[in-house]
């Protein structure tokens, strides 16, 4: 039997919330006490992880297990008891990568299929796939109402805006879908109020969209070539913009839409996620198999902790 202490122990983090990071090189899951930066227990993530979520309550991790198309699951893993319990197998739904957990489902891009799909936890069953007609659907954002679903579509230059409509036939929904040009290797993307922002990897540019109207507004020449994820800090003031191909974080003025910092942070970045009480950014460092903090009021980078080589994908769990 475990002491007391240690139980009262296991309890408090069970109950703290937790940054999740995912580590390729190690093919693990880490689950990380903010507070310390210390990891508190890591499992196996399943083949070539690249992007975590978790449950709305905290309990369930779900890992995409990418392979350029050659894999076709999702690897779950319990937060609470800290193991992998299994996968949830996609058929013919191949290259799982973007993910989200909205309206108690998993949201899911398949490159290899070129959708967006959904799965329910309660049934254990996939509920929904929409095809986009697009090549490497690869990012997927939806909203909190579930009438609108976003996907950047890396090699067709192209974002994906899916609405909900009316009733179709049987009972049904229809969705509606809508294309629209950005640039070359858009991939990390995020969506603040009616706007969206979309790194594009190839021509180093930002593309900036109005989900009104559907159309982009503006294209910001950002130098950002090679960049791999785009995200709004939570009060939508500032966008941090990770690339591989540089040394740098930039950090551009949302109302200005100007540059307002680069920082240094190693030899390349790919994933990025925000503390929830936007006093702190986490960028994982693939290159240099660490993850930088960055201190969002000063805009510099305060430490680092390590959770396994080439970390990538990164998810907030809250309990």
């Amino acid at each position: 039997m475990k002491p007391i202490s240690a139980l009262l122990l296991a309890i408090g983090l069970m109950r703290a919330d937790s940054l999740l990071v995912l580590s390729k090189g190690d093919l693990t899951l880490s689950i990380v006490d903010p507070s310390t930066l210390k990891v508190i227990a890591h499992m196996p993530s399943g083949p070539d992880p690249h992007e975590v979520v978790a449950s709305a309550d905290g309990k369930t991790g779900y890992i995409s297990n990418y392979g350029g198309g050659a894999y076709n699951t999702i690897t779950v893993v319990d937060l609470i008891a800290q193991k992998t319990t299994g996968t949830i197998d996609l058929g013919a739904l191949r290259g799982p990568h973007g993910l989200m957990f909205v309206g108690g489902k998993l949201w899911f891009t398949a490159e290899g299929a070129k959708v967006v799909g959904s799965y329910d936890p309660s049934t254990k069953q996939i509920d929904l796939v929409i095809g986009t007609g697009q090549n490497r659907t690869h990012m997927v954002y939806v909203m909190e109402d579930l009438q609108r679903i976003v996907t950047s579509d890396v090699s067709s230059a192209t974002m994906t805006i899916i609405d909900k409509t009316s009733q179709g036939g049987r009972g049904g929904p229809n969705w509606e879908e809508t294309h629209i040009a950005v640039g070359r290797g858009a991939e990390g993307f995020d969506v603040s109020g009616s706007e969206l922002w979309a790194a594009n990897a190839q021509d180093g540019t930002i593309s900036i969209l109005n989900l009104t109207t559907k159309k982009v507004t503006q294209t910001l020449d950002a130098n950002v070539k090679g960049a791999n994820r785009l995200k709004f800090t939570p009060d939508g003031k500032l966008a941090l913009v990770s690339t591989l191909s540089g040394a740098d974080l930039s950090i551009f003025d949302v109302a200005t839409k100007r540059l307002k910092k680069k920082i240094p942070i190693g030899h390349g970045a790919a994933g990025i996620e925000m503390q929830p009480d936007g006093s702190r950014a986490f960028v994982a460092c693939t290159p240099d198999s660490y993850v930088v903090v960055v201190d969002l009021k000063s805009l510099q980078a305060t430490g680092h902790l390590d959770a396994g080589k080439n970390p990538d994908g990164m998810a907030w769990c809250h309990r």
